[in-house]
Formats: C-alpha cells, sequence, structure tokens
C-alpha cells in the first residue's frame, strides 16, 4: 500500500507520509505568479439551499473518504530536489462556508475563485463557498484538477443525500492506438494529415479592451449542446473544437491580427470515475493543429469536422507523458527544484510564441447527478473555468447537465474585457450551431 491511499494517522507517526509531486504539480508550482492564481472554478446550481451543518459533515466525510485530497505542501531546504505533498490525516482549515446572501454574494465569490487560490501550506488547498443554491468550490491546480473535485463533491452529495451519485456515463477510454482498418467503400474520403506548424509563432488571441485590474474575467452561458447524426465520424468535443478554432479565427480577423497556424490545447483524462478514481492532477494535455486556410471566413464545416475527429483521436491513443517528454525531462530530480524553477520559467517566457492558442477543456457530460436528495435535489447546471493566463490569455470549459451545455470562458484581465468575452460568447454559439446536423 503507499502513501497516496494510507496518509499519515493520529498516533501512526510523528511525521506525515508524503508523496512527490507529480510532473503537472512541478511544472505549474515552478511557474506560479503572485498575481495570477491558478486556480479552477466550480459552480453546482442546485433546486433548493443545502443546509449548512449536514453539508459541512458530508464534504468533510467525502475528504476523509478520498485521502488523497488531504494534503499541504512539505517544507525544505533549496537545494531539496523534490516538492513534496505532506498527506494528513484531517484539515488544517474549515474549508465549507456561508457568506452573508447579499444580492452580489455570488459574483464576489466568483471574483474570488479567479484571483485567490486555496494556499498550498494548508490542507487541503480547496475552498467551497455556499451561496443560497449554489455550491462554488475553488481548487488550486497546482495541486487538483476539476475531474477529481468533482469526484469529491460527488462522494459528499451521496452522504448527504443518502443517494447513489455512481457515475451515470461509461468511464473514459482510450481509443486504440493501432484502430482496425475500416472496411473500404467507395465514396469514404480519405484521411488527411493534421498539418505541421513547424517553428512558424502560433496564432495569439487578439487583445481587446482590457476593463479590469482584476486578474482573470470570466462569463457564464447555456447553450444548447449541438445535435449530430447518428452515425457521425465526429463527437460533440469535436464539434466544440472546430466551434472554438473559428471563435477565434473570426475574432483575430475582426481585430486585424495575420492569419497564423493555431494550435488548441485539449486535456484527456483517461481515469476512472469511480471510487478508485486517483486523486491529484490527472489529465494528459494533447494539442490539435490547424492550417491558417483550414479557417477562413466559409470553410466547409462537414469537412473541418471530420479532419478534427482524425487528428482527436489519433492524438487520444497516442501513448504520451502528461505534460510531453519534454516536461518529463524537465522535471528529472537531478538539479535542486530552485534551480530546476528557474530554468523552466526562463524556458517558458522563450517558448511563449509557440504555446498554444488556447485550451479548450470539454468536461462532457456530468458523469455523477450530485443528487442531495429529498429537499435539496439534483444538480441543474454545473460550470468549470481554467486557468486562463498569458500567453494564452483565454481558455473555454464546457460541461453538459440536464440536456444543456454550460459554457465558461476566462480570460486574462491584461489582454480582453468584458464586452470582449460577451462578442467570443456570440461567435461561439454562432459556429457551434454551424456544426450541428452535420454542419450544412
Amino acid at each position: 500500500m503507499t502513501a497516496l491511499h494510507h496518509p499519515a494517522r493520529p498516533g501512526s507517526s510523528s511525521h506525515p507520509r508524503r508523496v512527490p509531486f507529480t510532473v503537472v504539480d512541478e511544472v505549474t508550482r515552478h511557474c506560479l505568479h503572485p498575481r495570477v492564481p491558478e486556480t479552477v472554478h466550480i459552480e453546482v446550481h442546485l433546486p433548493a439551499r443545502p443546509d449548512p451543518a449536514r453539508l459541512r459533515t458530508a464534504f468533510n466525510e467525502a475528504l476523509r473518504r478520498h485521502p488523497r485530497i488531504l494534503m499541504r505542501e512539505a517544507p525544505g531546504p533549496w537545494y531539496r530536489r523534490r516538492y513534496e505533498w505532506e498527506l494528513t490525516p484531517h484539515p488544517d482549515t474549515e474549508v465549507v462556508t456561508f457568506p452573508p446572501p447579499t444580492t452580489h454574494a455570488l459574483t464576489q465569490a466568483r471574483a474570488r475563485a479567479l484571483s485567490l487560490a486555496p494556499p498550498l501550506t494548508l490542507s487541503p488547498p480547496v475552498r467551497l463557498e455556499v451561496i443560497d443554491r449554489v455550491l462554488l468550490l475553488t481548487v488550486n491546480h497546482t495541486a487538483l484538477d476539476g475531474p477529481a473535485c468533482l469526484r469529491v463533491l460527488a462522494t459528499a452529495a451521496e452522504i448527504y443525500g443518502g443517494r447513489d451519485n455512481s457515475p451515470t456515463t461509461a468511464a473514459p477510454t482510450r481509443a486504440p492506438a493501432h484502430p482496425p482498418a475500416p472496411h473500404p467503400t467507395k465514396n469514404r474520403p480519405i484521411p488527411t494529415p493534421a498539418p505541421r506548424t513547424g517553428f512558424s509563432p502560433v496564432a495569439r488571441v487578439a487583445r481587446g479592451t482590457p476593463t479590469s485590474t482584476a486578474p482573470n474575467g470570466m462569463l457564464t452561458a447555456e447553450l444548447p449542446v449541438p445535435s449530430r447524426p447518428r452515425d457521425a465520424p465526429y463527437t460533440v468535443n469535436d464539434q466544440l473544437m472546430v466551434a472554438t478554432a473559428r471563435m477565434i479565427a473570426a475574432w483575430n480577423r475582426e481585430h486585424g491580427s495575420p492569419p497564423r497556424p493555431m494550435r488548441i490545447t485539449m486535456p484527456v483524462d483517461d481515469r476512472s470515475r469511480g471510487l478508485d478514481m486517483p486523486i491529484g492532477n490527472g489529465t494528459r494535455l494533447v494539442e490539435v493543429p490547424y492550417a491558417p486556410e483550414e479557417l477562413t471566413r466559409s470553410p466547409d464545416v462537414p469537412d473541418l469536422l471530420r479532419r478534427t475527429a482524425d487528428r482527436t483521436r489519433a492524438l487520444k491513443a497516442l501513448p504520451r507523458p502528461q505534460l510531453g517528454h519534454g516536461a518529463a525531462l524537465l522535471t528529472a530530480p537531478v538539479l535542486p527544484v530552485a534551480l530546476r524553477a528557474a530554468f523552466t520559467r526562463t524556458l517558458r517566457r522563450t517558448v511563449a510564441p509557440w504555446t498554444s492558442t488556447t485550451l479548450l477543456s470539454n468536461i462532457g457530460r456530468v458523469p455523477y447527478p450530485l443528487d442531495f436528495g429529498e429537499g435539496t435535489g439534483r444538480a441543474t447546471a454545473v460550470w468549470f473555468s481554467a486557468p486562463a493566463r498569458m500567453p494564452r490569455g483565454l481558455t473555454v470549459t464546457t460541461a453538459s447537465t440536464a440536456g444543456r451545455l454550460h459554457l465558461a470562458l476566462r480570460w486574462s484581465g491584461v489582454l480582453l474585457g468584458t464586452s470582449d468575452g460577451e462578442r467570443l460568447r456570440d461567435l461561439f454559439a454562432e459556429y457551434l450551431d454551424a456544426t450541428s446536423g452535420g454542419g450544412k
């Protein structure tokens, strides 16, 4: 048994058990910026307000059942070769709070989620604020990702309401590395190779009109889930990818930016969704490329959807470390972490022109009912948002609940403003609708 599953218990040892940072944890830790915290925001809307005492008890019990979330950064000398997490038997601080239900309480809680990360020095590095019928969970992304914390919320819902909150969707599966060749048909299109961006600088999101000094801004929207033919060779995720690429291409045209190759980062999560789900940062990041000529004003949308599906399918099947082979080498415990951190930050600035254009994180259909039982009910909407640091400066996060698509656009406060977010939302909605029914 490892410390990941069995943290220190009272009286078991004078020192909490420790586990090394993963590659994602370490790279994020190296690149932390005091003004731009790395947070994930999760917002769950319920039909009725939960009972404060019962919810606090249920969430704390959920933390106990997923002990890997009960962690804090272990102190250490500058010359140490690894960052480590200390696993604790109980929270260091009160995790669940109930701000006064004022008119602007939700807006203020969202602002805190985008600008104030739970500290890594206190276990666990999450914060749950309950505003009337909304559960707003803020996660320090150095330690945890959204799907892992959603699993903990599902456990809390089951404890609170006494109803089964097992996953309602199948566990994700990785496509085979060498899928069987399809039966040839006369009219089957020949797959087009993915464009190579080479050493060309990647398209950046054009600067808009920033209106705030806040590190991040955010806009949420509820949209219809796009339809597609039953036998479509692409998924809803591919439709979202095409809508995101066209949204940015159109935005850049409106702002006079020259066409450039585009790459969109896409998290891939192969973890189970049950109680055995590994808690932490567990997604792999892949990049979906687009050539400038594929994102013209009037592209062949059905063809673009097929091309995108070929690329995402191949990328999901490709065996690859979480952040690629370069990051795995960069975080090898050869030099002290202080030296690796300085090198990583310098490298990040150097390669900024080649960093992907944006990140699209599609949670898909929320895999749990998030049913809090009689009197509180089942979640009616779930929003996520991912960090939006420069040079990307914009992230697109989607999830679907109760047959509706919940979109969050999050942007850097030095790049875009509220009116820019509204324009991007309108473009996204337009281009997502254009993919419905085969994109005709």
